[in-house]
């Protein structure tokens, strides 16, 4: 059949990390729309049949994502990378699994790009094993701008309680003061409208954390607020966008979980992301903002301590999975 626009792109990740078994046991429990695995489909297989779950899940190869058959208990594999060993370690650092990583996140997003696919959903890759491989990335966010030739994007972590969007993702946060400006911070602020926007929401509340404790308390622990995050936010409300702030990065999070605020702008990685992921990973998104395509991702690694022995749960995966439908479908018009 030919490809339609519903269709959603998984990536295996890393095939030596979790991955696989998260991909095997949602595939197991059935999904509501047309699929593909960007994976080794004998990986794969091989999983499937640790997990005893051959009887009820069948692994057939595609060769374009135009032939996914939406057909409970089939999982579609794509890969135009060559087949990974069926040997291959478990719970182990492996170049050759980077590798693999890398080329079904590649494949995904230029099936993506090229409107095969309505969104891309990840699983954990492992960056020392993409290093060992010889490709040096900080992660899946820089892969997937540089392949779209993105240049404004943001990474945005989710879950039902709390939504936040990074103004600077990985880097030492002895950089981060002086990564900041007025435009990183209105083109974050932007993207967090973009981002609720598409979540459904038609008139986003977009909270800007400070830099500094207390938001720099009037100068007295830094200036940023004042010389950068207050003029970006003075300039978001002048384009007609809910934003307000810099406050206090101790408080605002609460203050969104309790539904003052529909998102937060937080400034760098770990401000962000230690309050998403306190409220647990298992329900915990990673969306990609800003790039061609939807691209949704679990809140959490490749596990290698506990790959293998078919204990991952895969509601992270799920979660990213119902976020990707969501955002899929048509925008609201603001009013």
């Amino acid at each position: 059949m030919p490809a339609g626009p519903n269709i959603i792109g998984f990536t295996m990740g890393d095939a030596a990390g979790i991955g696989p078994e998260l991909l095997v046991k949602l595939f197991a429990e059935g999904l509501a729309g047309p699929a593909v695995v960007y994976g080794d489909a004998g990986i794969l297989r091989r999983t499937c049949h640790e997990l005893g779950l051959d009887h009820s899940l069948r692994i057939e190869s595609i060769q374009h994502p135009g032939n996914c058959p939406h057909t409970q208990g089939l999982m579609p594999v794509l890969n135009r990378w060559q087949a990974l060993p069926p040997d291959l370690p478990i719970g182990q650092l492996d170049a050759r699994a980077g590798r693999g990583a890398y080329e079904y996140l590649c494949q995904a997003i230029d099936d993506a790009t090229a409107g095969h696919l309505c969104a891309v959903v990840t699983a954990p890759l492992n960056k020392l094993a993409m290093q060992a491989a010889g490709l040096n990335y900080p992660g899946h966010t820089e892969i997937l701008a540089e392949r779209t030739g993105t240049k404004d994007y943001a990474m945005m972590l989710a879950n039902p309680e709390l939504r936040v969007i990074l103004v600077t993702i990985h880097i030492a946060l002895s950089e981060v003061p002086a990564k900041l400006s007025i435009e990183a911070e209105l083109r974050t602020i932007r993207l967090a409208q973009q981002a609720c926007l598409m979540a459904g929401i038609s008139r986003p509340r977009i909270a800007v954390a400070g830099l500094n404790p207390h938001a720099g308390e009037g100068g007295r622990f830094g200036d940023e607020e004042a010389r950068i995050i207050a003029p970006a936010i003075a300039q978001a409300r002048t384009l007609g966008m809910d934003a307000s702030g810099p406050w206090p990065g101790d408080t605002i999070f609460m203050r969104a979980r309790r539904g003052e605020f529909d998102i937060v702008v937080a400034q760098y990685h770990d401000q962000g992301l230690i309050p998403v992921k306190y409220l647990g990973v298992e329900q915990g998104v990673n969306v990609t903002v800003g790039l061609p395509f939807i691209r949704t991702s679990v809140d959490h690694g490749t596990a290698f301590d506990i790959a293998g022995q078919g204990i991952a749960d895969p509601a992270s995966l799920r979660a990213a999975y119902e976020m990707a439908r969501r955002m899929s479908r048509p925008a609201p018009v603001a009013s």
